[in-house]
């Protein structure tokens, strides 16, 4: 319930001695996220191999993996770090790994956590096989496939493919097998894209996995992923294991792109009103881009969520509000252009919560969750993230 006057009160007890912006978590909405995956890829056969970057949590990481312990996908070597020194002791590394990095690498490795790397170039497998070298250890990479012009990775009918993969068995290093990435469905919409998506992604690391197979060369891991093509594979034939990250969460873009609800994100800002612009329709808090992040992942979608979609205190929708415009500690919320709607009366001190577009983006302008219970008589919880790469 929003506010109708200029005493302002909290509508909810545990949120109110927190200073905004400030970080929410609905631990119930995450938990029901995670179980919807488990319970889907589970019965297919493959193993899910979490991404932890989402959340850069050890508090979550416990939730998301086996025993606590893995397997898991990172994309920094901090994160690695502060995973494996927390016991998780089998890590992909899935960022295009460089020479200079190895050296961490190995010392991770080195401390028991089996940490592989990613490659999509000759030159790359040879600094890894020189690095077995220097390192007297045997590190394990993977091919990156490209399977749909996203990013980065070796077409999968490449002889390149092969030519990567006996650099590395001769030069001392592991060939582990493949991965690839369907960074191409985040710009499909709805369930039958993203089947479609998938089932080029998972041909395309069969592929890759046969042709290295075919050379005399070891293909045990083949691992596929995406938040959507995770949620609408039909067929894992042939594969692994699966990734996927901002599941835990969910966000505006994925909302966006129908593989989830908008009442499944999980994530918020907490804000308060500051000010306004009557004569401008605007209302001014307490958040702008360093709280909200930059990211503007919906404004290609059909529904172009600006720097985020308004909620009451409580999360309730705010139908057709949204933050318009953000600077480095200014949000600028108004009526979404042309709804013909009218901004709510919301007196100075009000709170607010601010849905994201990208909760990567989002979640990593703090340094912790301020977790809210499902019971509704527990206090918050506060659950420590990292940063850094």
């Amino acid at each position: 319930m929003l506010p109708t006057n200029d005493s302002v009160q909290t509508v909810n007890p545990r949120l109110a001695l927190l200073e905004t912006p400030a970080l929410l978590l609905d631990e119930a909405k995450m938990r029901l996220n995670i179980a919807r995956l488990v319970q889907r890829i589970g019965p297919m056969g493959p193993i899910l191999r979490p991404h932890l970057k989402t959340v850069k949590s050890l508090d979550i990481a416990r939730l998301l993996l086996s025993g606590g312990t893995g397997p898991a996908t990172v994309s920094t070597l901090s994160e690695a770090e502060a995973f494996a020194a927390a016991g998780v002791n089998n890590i992909i590394y899935a960022v295009g790994i460089t020479p200079q990095k190895l050296g961490r690498v190995a010392a991770i490795r080195a401390a028991g956590c089996d940490l592989s790397v990613l490659v999509d170039s000759v030159e790359q497998a040879r600094a890894v096989a020189e690095a077995s070298t220097r390192f007297k250890q045997v590190i394990p990479a993977l091919i990156e496939l490209d399977c749909d012009g996203h990013r980065g990775g070796v077409h999968p009918a490449d002889p390149k493919v092969v030519q990567i993969g006996r650099t590395l068995v001769d030069g001392g290093a592991e060939l582990r097998g493949v991965l690839t990435h369907a960074g191409g469905s985040y710009s499909a919409s709805g369930r039958e894209a993203h089947a479609a998506s998938a089932e080029q992604e998972r041909k395309a690391a069969v592929d890759g996995a046969k042709m290295l197979r075919a050379a005399g060369l070891p293909c045990p891991v083949v691992s596929i992923g995406s938040t959507p093509t995770a949620h609408a594979v039909e067929d894992l034939e042939g594969i692994t294991e699966v990734r996927a990250g901002v599941y835990v969460f969910f966000d505006l873009v994925q909302a966006g792109i129908g593989v989830c609800d908008v009442k499944d994100i999980a994530l918020s800002v907490l804000t308060t009103v500051i000010g306004h612009q009557y004569d401008k329709g605007w209302i001014l808090t307490d958040s702008g881009w360093m709280a909200l992040s930059q990211d503007r992942g919906t404004a290609s979608q059909k529904l172009d969520q600006g720097y985020g979609l308004v909620c009451d205190e409580s999360g309730a929708v705010l139908s057709d509000l949204i933050v318009i415009d953000a600077s480095q500690e200014h949000g600028i919320i108004a009526c979404r252009p042309g709804s013909g709607t009218k901004a709510p009366h919301l007196p100075v001190g009000s709170r607010l919560r601010i849905l994201p577009n990208h909760a990567c983006s989002m979640a990593s302008q703090f340094n912790h969750y301020n977790v809210i219970p499902a019971d509704p008589e527990a206090p918050l919880k506060m659950w420590p993230r990292f940063g850094g790469w």
